[in-house]
């Protein structure tokens, strides 16, 4: 507290006069601060450097908060309690990181935080569809799919790590989790069952993001939607966890693998899923806005949330309820096709089928729901 005050006092003074007493008196503040600290620290013979940076941050908050910028201060105050909240347990954490984990949080930081911010955020085509920065972005989602996948096997074993990394890869981006699982499956061909498993649930959980979105937007949409989607999910669902629960009975390697991610396969894949996003969206262009189920089908290849947005957000007259749910349904359908497409250029001939016989299941499921229920 008292920190945080001369902070917000010297950046006070600061303001009045000049801006160098704000640095002068962090500068101060930090030689005496670090100089009781060491001496302290050489008495009592419990050398740690968390006392004084936490010093010195109070220092830095206070002063932010003066300057102007009170609810920047306030959220890094809070982070900032957190973390020296969460100190023993990070640090039992971090003890059990081998330089290969380690050099993999540091890569996936170095990705999301540094380089993502440089890469252009802007098409850099002709017709204005590749953007460097969505490639990007879902090469990181790639590779952060695939580590909290190996984080979760490693501290809650192979089942629940798996259901976890299922879980997040749906939220993020099913597409990703796809090509990640795959590409597991192909590495250790005696897991290809639990890693189409994960590849179901991860789509089972895609359908549960479309109704939320659409339900957000549009209410009536979304119970159109329901039964179809609903279907499908439970579908899936339960055909991967039988799948992951089968897997890990029988004879197999243990779902840990050597480096957390592949960079240069994440960045391929995401390439690849910009190249069928460029396509669909010139054929979609060309093909008028009257042709709603092909700009739905087409659009589904690369990415189902856009279209299902669009659909959701549009009010009647402009499109009528029963046509909306038929263009989501239908990008859900190639989006899933494709799906099952990327499975056997990422995992192998053995797994493109396995995930097209569930995927298979899922759309007949839909389809029968959708006869009785939405025609």
């Amino acid at each position: 507290a008292i920190s945080g005050l001369l902070g917000g006092i010297a950046a006070l003074i600061g303001l009045r006069t000049t801006p160098l007493v704000i640095g002068f008196a962090f500068l101060g503040f930090a030689g005496v601060s670090l100089m009781f600290h060491w001496l302290e620290a050489r008495e009592e013979k419990n050398f740690s450097a968390t006392g004084a940076i936490a010093g010195l941050m109070a220092f830095l908050l206070g002063a932010l908060s003066v300057i102007g910028e009170p609810g920047l201060a306030a959220a890094a105050a809070t982070a900032t309690v957190v973390l020296l909240a969460l100190k023993s347990t990070l640090h039992g954490f971090l003890k059990k990181l081998d330089w290969i984990e380690l050099r993999a949080v540091l890569i996936l930081l170095t990705m999301s935080f540094l380089l993502l911010p440089l890469v252009p955020d802007h098409t850099i085509d002709p017709w204005e569809t590749l953007n460097p920065a969505r490639i990007w972005e879902l090469a990181i989602f790639v590779c952060a799919i695939s580590f909290i996948g190996y984080i979760g096997i490693r501290i809650f074993g192979e089942r629940r790590g798996i259901l976890i990394a299922a879980l997040a890869g749906g939220l993020v981006s099913s597409t990703a989790a796809t090509l990640n699982f795959a590409r597991l499956g192909k590495i250790h061909s005696s897991d290809r069952t639990v890693m189409t498993g994960a590849i179901a649930l991860a789509s089972a959980v895609m359908c549960a993001r479309i109704l939320v979105i659409v339900g957000i937007f549009n209410f009536a949409l979304a119970a159109v939607l329901l039964p179809m989607m609903l279907a499908a999910m439970i579908v899936q669902a339960v055909i991967g966890l039988l799948l992951v629960s089968n897997g890990l009975k029988n004879p197999h390697d243990d779902v840990i693998w050597k480096n957390p991610f592949d960079v240069g396969s994440a960045l391929r894949f995401s390439i690849l899923i910009a190249i069928i996003l460029m396509i669909s969206t010139l054929v979609a262009r060309h093909s008028g806005s009257e042709a709603l189920m092909s700009v739905s089908a087409l659009a589904g290849l690369a990415d189902v949330d856009a279209i299902t947005l669009s659909l959701a957000r549009m009010q009647e007259p402009l499109v009528d309820v029963s046509v909306a749910s038929d263009g989501i349904l239908i990008a859900a359908l190639t989006n899933t096709v494709m799906k099952a497409g990327l499975a056997a250029i990422a995992g192998g001939t053995e797994t493109g089928w396995r995930v097209s016989a569930v995927n298979l299941a899922a759309v007949l499921t839909a389809g029968v729901t959708y006869l009785l229920f939405g025609a």
